[in-house]
């Protein structure tokens, strides 16, 4: 129980049905396609698509999109990697004949074909009741009539101001004469709202064919980008199989790679061999714990994750017991590792992340991306379609497993997910902020699952974020000075960050009370409603 005197707010509890978003204009839309007849999937689109306006600094048409899903409260679930794919002309040695070193943020060599919109319209069609004319119709209205920009809207907008004007397409929409759009005031992106009714009339087509299409590539091509209508006529996500772990005594589902969700898997295998320090997760011996564990997870990650349609990942190796016991065994209680093993195994930023469980016990994890805030900061000039740079994380070495391919799909960072107990969905939830979402999950079921902090108060808690190649720990300032020169006396490199850790939102579903309980991060503007 939270000490009402002191500032938090507690977890939304219901009987019916839950939507918890990070941007309050979304999980009002949830509501309400929820209360018109739709399902859990039909709300999680709805929601995206209004945070593809109202929130454009983290995710967009321009994007991708993950989805984990639970038909009726099952633990049979349904997942879709809706990840794009490089254009068919992208390969190592075309950027070695052009005398390209790197996949720029803000270059168009980074924005692979978006796989948000093919996502939408095949989860609809396969799994909803709404027609997505009808799922899209807040979001044209909201891009159409204007809607207010909210605080942490607001703050992104500042931060990115440079990178806007690089784009004058991007800047014309997103800075009024050249300064930050301000709190509160109302913001229209007209040619967003055309591109949605287009989409909302001819479903996929109207992205990946036809108008939408063609500026996309004359833009990026205008720029040196490769990509061609035929990679967007060819686009398609696919249906995977999940992956899982025990924790707690709870089944822990991912979505396999080129998704990290293996690494959330990892750090919770690899938490719970360490004892429960201290009544709460904020101490220096647990975060000491967790850094370790990062780290080395993180470098695993790095070494052997990537498509596995063009690349084996050994993602039995990284689960089993036998690498966890190596890594549990590495991690010291009196001083940082030094530099990272050489594991050997078999060679085979921003975000926004929506539950939804309805009256008949759907419950949806979705989750949609730019990458960074505003992606690659290129803007279609006739769409006002924003495009992602998830392909600043290929590699153009050629021996690299991530090296850039033709029609292949980088490591993703977006890792929608679910918690069971015996056969049935107890929890859907997902944590937003790039590469930290894996470690985020690990946070979050933790001081949820073991330390028993209440759902709301496992996401207001401090965060911390390690980096897997060094000693330096990116720390929330309300981790403590005692905590922090604990940290350098081991020999961390905390350092202080003035922007908020990830984000999330979490439903737990009681069977037996037949209630829903529901939380959402304070770092963002959103909120969980229910009725």
């Amino acid at each position: 129980m939270r000490k009402f005197e002191l500032p938090g707010r507690s977890p939304v509890i219901t009987t019916h049905a839950m939507a918890a978003t990070s941007h309050y204009l979304a999980t009002e839309t949830a509501i309400a396609i929820l209360k018109q007849g739709g399902n859990a999937m039909d709300a999680a689109v709805a929601a995206c698509a209004v945070q593809c306006v109202v929130e454009p600094q983290s995710t967009g048409i321009g994007g991708d999109c993950f989805c984990m899903y639970s038909p009726k409260g099952s633990d049979q679930y349904i997942a879709y990697n809706g990840s794009g794919r490089a254009p068919a002309a992208a390969n190592a040695q075309w950027f070695a004949d052009n005398a390209i070193t790197e996949i720029g943020l803000q270059s168009p060599h980074s924005v692979t074909i978006p796989g948000a919109v093919d996502a939408w319209c095949q989860l609809i069609e396969d799994h909803g009741r709404l027609d997505i004319s009808e799922i899209l119709k807040p979001a044209i209205d909201y891009a159409t009539n204007g809607y207010p920009i909210a605080s942490r809207v607001s703050f992104d907008f500042a931060q990115n101001a440079e990178k806007l004007k690089n784009c004058p397409n991007a800047e014309k929409v997103f800075l009024k004469n050249g300064r930050p759009i301000a709190v509160g005031e109302i913001h229209k992106q007209p040619l967003l709202a055309k591109s949605l009714k287009t989409i909302a009339d001819l479903g996929r087509d109207g992205f990946y064919k036809g108008a939408i299409a063609q500026d996309i590539v004359d833009y990026l091509q205008s720029l040196g980008g490769v990509q061609t209508l035929e990679d967007f006529a060819a686009a398609k996500g696919n249906y995977v199989e999940p992956i899982s772990t025990k924790y707690k005594g709870y089944d822990v589902y991912q979505c396999p790679p080129n998704g990290q969700g293996i690494i959330a898997l990892m750090l919770l295998k690899l938490m719970e061999k360490f004892e429960k320090s201290g009544d709460t997760p904020v101490n220096l011996q647990r975060i000491h714990q967790e850094i370790e564990a990062g780290r080395l997870t993180y470098h695993q990650r790095d070494a052997y994750l990537g498509d596995p349609d063009q690349s084996p990942i050994p993602a039995q190796e990284m689960l089993s017991d036998d690498n966890i016991d190596r890594l549990y065994k590495m991690i010291r209680s009196d001083r940082v590792m030094g530099e990272m093993p050489d594991f050997n195994l078999r060679q085979h930023q921003d975000t926004v992340y929506i539950t939804i469980v309805d009256e008949d016990r759907n419950c949806c994890s979705f989750i949609n991306t730019l990458f960074h805030n505003f992606g690659s900061g290129l803007m279609a000039p006739k769409s006002g379609v924003m495009l992602h740079n998830r392909g600043a994380g290929f590699s153009l070495d050629p021996d690299h497993l991530n090296v850039i391919a033709p029609l292949k799909r980088p490591l993703h960072t977006i890792i929608p997910a679910m918690v069971a107990k015996d056969g049935r969905t107890v929890m859907s939830y997902g944590v937003m902020g790039g590469s930290y979402q894996a470690f985020g999950h690990m946070q979050f079921l933790s001081r949820y699952l073991q330390y028993g902090y209440d759902i709301q108060q496992a996401q207001d808690l401090p965060r911390f974020f390690p980096n897997s190649e060094s000693a330096m720990v990116d720390i929330e300032g309300p981790v403590g000075q005692d905590i922090i020169q604990g940290l350098r006396d081991l020999g961390h490199v905390p350092n202080i960050v003035n922007k908020a850790i990830g984000g999330s939102q979490a439903i737990w579903i009681d069977w037996d009370k037949n209630t829903l309980t529901g939380g959402s991060d304070p770092r963002k503007d959103g909120c969980a409603l229910g009725y």
